[in-house]
């Protein structure tokens, strides 16, 4: 289980409507909020590695028309510890 979250590029308003649209498509890990008009998705995502994790959930917001500026990963986070 790998938890991360990722920036998004375009930051669009968070709208209920998105966040069922990210359901929709398999991003059922995850939770949007946004802080300063930037959107950030976690994700709580199992896969075989941690760039497989990255690569779909950033799959599944380009399914929806948001791009991924960055990842933020938390160093001290047991899965990328072990």
């Amino acid at each position: 289980m790998y938890d991360f979250a990722i920036i998004a590029g375009n930051s669009p308003e968070l709208t209920d409507e998105l966040v069922e649209r990210l359901f929709e498509v398999g991003a059922d890990d995850c939770s949007a909020g946004t802080c300063d008009g930037v959107m950030s998705i976690d994700f709580h995502r199992e896969a075989d590695s941690f760039e497989a994790a990255v690569r779909s959930a950033i799959g599944h917001m380009q399914a929806v028309g948001l791009t991924a500026s960055r990842v933020i990963v938390d160093a001290d986070a047991p899965a990328l510890r072990g």
